[in-house]
């Protein structure tokens, strides 16, 4: 009888990989829901909603945006690697979830690289430094010089705990020996609207938040955080010109919860790299100061590593913590 059990064990086996892949197969057959773990209106919810127009007629469901926002990114992230791996929630996120691996090592619930799978970079957009116009500065060099003269005076906000924009001002503190009032929020969003406002001073913005916010008169540009002269912004100046070795940047990328099936994650991949190509977000991307940029899963997990360990020396070396 044994063998009998055994061939009835593989045709049961056999009979549940057919279905999973026949459920592959179809995916997606329902909504998709889309995590944003930070605030309506920064750079990665825009890009949220833009791409899920094109998601939706390239697999013909729905892609619903859901802002989970606060710690940094961590709650939505955190959310997402809980999830069924089924393919129906992914986590969009930026280079905040490398800074988070270190910055919240004590208190992550979820392991990043064990609970996520990489599905593919978006892209990519430098940070800027900006300064609400009453601010009587019109470059890096003449914010050093007045911050200096002021100590404690000046706040510098941040888009939440945790996220490069979060890194980049305590660099600019620590490179550049200044003594500025961190402010966080929770996201892209409520940080522009305060340095509109005057609610704050200065504020390393992403691209698109600066790019659309630049043209309103309501916030002054400084520079930009990348290692070389963007694109987008080409008046604007690298930080590195007066702060040496100054580079903070920010990527947009996707990741599925651990196990979700290959082929989902191939036909996820190829959907944003379709999604990239068409014409309204090409615009869209070059209008906000953002760079579209493709990946394989490969390719996003080694410049996930690469970017632990680089932000990692950072917050070590700073002593950067989160109260």
């Amino acid at each position: 009888m044994k063998p009998i059990v055994t061939l009835q064990f593989a045709a049961a086996a056999l009979g549940l990989a057919l279905g999973s892949a026949a459920w592959a197969q179809a995916w997606p057959s329902k909504a998709v829901r889309m995590i944003v773990p930070f605030g309506t209106g920064g750079g990665t919810d825009i890009q949220a909603r833009l791409l899920a127009d094109s998601f939706r007629q390239s697999t013909g469901q729905t892609f619903l945006t859901d802002n989970r926002a606060g710690a940094g990114g961590t709650i939505g992230a955190d959310i997402a690697s809980r999830a069924p791996a089924d393919g129906y929630t992914i986590l969009f996120t930026t280079a905040s979830l490398a800074v988070n691996v270190t910055l919240f090592a004590n208190s992550l619930k979820f392991d990043p690289r064990r609970d996520l799978a990489p599905i593919s970079m978006v892209s990519t957009t430098p940070l800027v430094l900006c300064a609400h116009p009453s601010v009587p500065a019109k470059s890096v060099k003449e914010v050093i010089a007045l911050a200096k003269k002021n100590p404690g005076k000046f706040n510098h906000g941040v888009n939440s705990p945790g996220t490069t924009s979060h890194l980049a001002a305590e660099l600019m503190k620590q490179r550049a020996g200044l003594d500025t009032v961190i402010i966080a929020f929770k996201g892209g969003g409520p940080s522009i609207a305060a340095l509109m406002t005057g609610d704050i001073d200065l504020l390393f913005a992403t691209g698109p938040v600066a790019a659309t916010n630049m043209k309103t008169g309501r916030v002054r540009c400084l520079a930009v955080a990348s290692p070389k002269k963007a694109a987008a912004f080409p008046d604007l100046p690298t930080m590195n010109s007066v702060i040496p070795d100054f580079s903070a940047d920010n990527w947009y990328a996707m990741f599925f919860p651990k196990g979700t099936p290959q082929n989902i994650v191939d036909r996820m991949n190829q959907a944003i790299k379709t999604a990239l190509k068409e014409k309204k977000v090409a615009m869209f991307y070059e209008r906000e100061g953002l760079e579209p940029i493709a990946s394989s899963p490969a390719e996003l997990t080694e410049m996930f590593d690469r970017d632990i360990k680089k932000y990692g020396d950072v917050i070590r070396k700073a002593k950067i913590k989160i109260r």
